[in-house]
């Protein structure tokens, strides 16, 4: 036995050997092989059409010998984004899709957490049938909703609408007042379920002894959803946040299916409706730049929530 165990070590000795002069770890070769299947369509699909898109909004077209003169295309320097920012409608439409932000993302966000929280309540029943009902709009692309829900705000098809005359409201959902509050009900119903199930993982991460010992001092059901569930899983609470940041300035499919029916949806309500409708013109550098002017505020807004919000959690 004493044998065997020396020369088990000796093997083990050699092998360890061998593997510190091998370098310690995993060949460069064998990184390099996990990396590439993440690297390489990042850079093709992201950084590549992001600096195509830098590159086009600082080239201008000219033209040679008058208006009807031979077009060729230049570096322009800032001058597609000065049109930007000389651009009543980009403003326009900045500011219609900021009220629609303030309005319907903390709407959303309240209804995904109190949803969260019933779900991780003791006293629910059949908690996995609630759960899958709530999140399956989420699984509906956003061009098909967009389209179910303008056929019950049609008031030529829809039967709520049929319902509502018939007790004398008589709603315009289309109407100029109401259309953008029409697309914030479809993305709030799309997008509840997602953030639901982003707060309600993190609320079953919570130990069960946190809620014990509330007990033990007094606490009710609704004192430890407020004052222990909220502000632990409040890190998700700012994700969901910024996630919805960054969808508010990227709506486009909602009120472009809603402009098929109504008239008071223009080529220009939203920056990426804006976006689209200058490319489609043959416009690709001002396009370009609309777009590059869109993801910067994206990321000043979303950067400067992440930030205000850490800084009041003391982070």
């Amino acid at each position: 036995m004493t044998d065997i165990a020396t020369r088990a070590t000796r093997v083990v000795a050699s092998h360890g050997g061998r593997r510190r002069l091998n370098g310690g770890g995993p060949r460069a070769g064998t990184i390099f092989a996990f990396v590439i299947p993440f690297f390489l369509p990042f850079v093709l699909f992201y950084l590549v059409p992001v600096g195509y898109a830098l590159w086009q909004s600082v080239r201008v077209v000219r033209r040679t010998g008058g208006q009807y003169g031979t077009s060729y295309t230049t570096f322009g320097g800032f001058e597609q984004y000065g049109k930007v920012f000389q651009n009543t409608e980009f403003w326009s439409s900045v500011g219609r899709i900021g009220l629609f932000g303030i309005v319907q993302v903390p709407v959303m966000l309240f209804v995904a957490l109190v949803i969260a929280l019933l779900l991780d309540t003791p006293l629910l029943r059949l908690k996995s049938v609630f759960r899958i009902t709530a999140f399956m709009p989420y699984a509906v692309p956003g061009v098909i909703a967009a389209i179910m829900w303008s056929y019950l705000y049609s008031p030529q098809l829809s039967p709520v609408v049929d319902l509502l005359n018939g007790i004398g409201l008589k709603p315009d959902f289309l109407g100029p007042g109401a259309v953008l509050w029409s697309a914030a009900n479809i993305s709030t119903w799309l997008w509840t379920g997602y953030n639901m199930l982003i707060m309600f993982s993190a609320l079953q991460s919570i130990p069960q002894e946190l809620y014990e010992a509330a007990k033990l001092d007094g606490a009710n059901n609704w004192t430890i959803a407020w004052q222990i569930k909220v502000p632990i899983i409040a890190p998700s609470i700012v994700l969901t946040t910024v996630f919805s940041i960054i969808g508010t300035l990227q709506l486009y499919a909602e009120p472009a299916v809603l402009r098929q029916i109504s008239s008071n949806i223009s080529s220009t309500f939203t920056p990426n409706m804006l976006a689209y409708a200058v490319a489609s013109g043959n416009n690709y550098q001002q396009a370009a730049a609309i777009s590059v002017v869109i993801a910067v505020i994206t990321f000043v807004l979303s950067f400067g929530f992440m930030r205000l919000t850490s800084k009041r959690a003391g982070l």
